[in-house]
C-alpha cells in the first residue's frame, strides 16, 4: 500500500475486486520467510489482512503497519494488530525477528529511510524479507501514460510515482544500512488481470487521470487503454499487466 505517496487511496472493495492477485502472489516471498511459531513480525504495508493472516496461522505475533485508514479497518476487522504509520518514520526500536512485505515497499520513498526504520525495527540478527517492483515492471503502462500525459501537455510525474530497483542497486541499499543479502530474484511475472486494463488503471493510478476535467478523464483512459491493447490484450480480451518483480532476504548484521 502507499506509504508515501498521499494522493494515492485505497478502496478494499475496488482492491477486491481488481487486485486479490497482488496478495495471492504473495506465496513466494512467504515461503522465503517461513515464518516459525513465536516469532514477532513487522508486515510492512500489511494492506487489508490478507497475507497477514497466514504469517498469524503459521504461529508469528504479528503487527500490521500501513497508512491507509480504509484497508486498516479491513485489516482489523479480520482480528490483525494494524496500525496506522509512515513507513519512512517507524516507530519501533529493536522489537521484531522479522520484517516481511509485499508489493508494499516500491509505492515508500525516499527508500533509504524506510530501509533505516526496518534496521532500527529489527533486533541484532533478524531477517528482512520482501517483494517489491523489480526494474522494469509495468514499463509499457507507464510509457503509455506517459506519451498520453505529454501529448496533452500535463504533468506526467503522476504517471511514475514508484520505486522500481534493480537487484543491484537494492542490495547496495541494504548493505549501506548494515544488511547482509543472503539472495535476491528479478524476475518477469505477466499477470493475468481480473478485470480490463481500465479498472487497473483506476485502482494503481487514479491520481494521473484526476488531473483531467471530469469530461476528459475517460476519454484520457481510452486513450491509454487503446495505446496498451496490441501489446497486453489478447485476441479473447484477456488483459496481461507487464509485471517484474524483486525478492530479497537479507539479515541485518549483529
Amino acid at each position: 500500500m502507499s506509504m508515501a505517496e498521499r494522493t494515492q487511496t485505497w478502496s478494499p472493495e475496488s482492491y477486491e475486486a481488481n487486485a486479490r492477485f497482488v496478495s495471492e502472489f504473495g506465496s513466494g516471498v512467504l515461503a522465503w520467510l517461513a515464518p516459525r511459531a513465536g516469532e514477532r513480525i513487522l508486515d510492512l504495508g500489511c494492506g487489508d489482512g490478507a497475507l497477514t493472516v497466514k504469517l498469524i496461522e503459521a504461529g508469528a505475533k504479528v503487527v500490521g503497519v500501513d497508512d491507509s485508514a480504509e484497508m486498516l479497518e479491513a485489516a482489523g476487522a479480520r482480528g490483525i494488530d494494524a496500525r496506522e504509520m509512515d513507513a519512512r518514520a517507524l516507530a519501533f526500536d529493536k522489537e521484531f525477528d522479522a520484517v516481511f512485505s509485499n508489493a508494499a515497499l516500491h509505492w515508500m520513498r525516499p527508500p533509504e529511510a524506510v530501509i533505516a526504520g526496518i534496521a532500527r525495527a529489527l533486533k541484532p540478527g533478524g531477517r528482512f524479507l520482501a517483494e517489491l517492483g523489480g526494474h522494469g515492471n509495468i514499463a509499457a503502462i507507464v510509457t503509455a501514460m506517459r506519451a498520453v500525459g505529454r501529448a496533452r501537455a500535463t504533468d506526467i510525474d503522476p504517471a511514475f510515482p514508484w520505486f522500481f530497483p534493480t537487484a543491484a542497486e537494492y542490495s547496495r541499499m541494504l548493505e549501506e544500512a548494515g544488511f547482509a543479502v543472503a539472495r535476491t530474484e528479478h524476475f518477469a511475472r505477466p499477470t493475468r488481470l481480473q478485470g480490463d486494463m481500465a479498472a487497473w488503471l483506476m485502482v494503481f493510478r487514479k491520481p494521473f487521470f484526476d488531473q483531467f476535467a471530469e469530461g476528459k478523464r475517460d476519454e484520457v483512459v481510452e486513450e491509454v487503454v487503446s495505446l496498451l491493447r496490441p501489446s497486453l490484450c489478447d485476441g479473447e480480451g484477456v488483459w496481461t499487466a507487464d509485471y517484474v518483480r524483486l525478492r530479497v532476504e537479507a539479515r541485518l548484521k549483529p
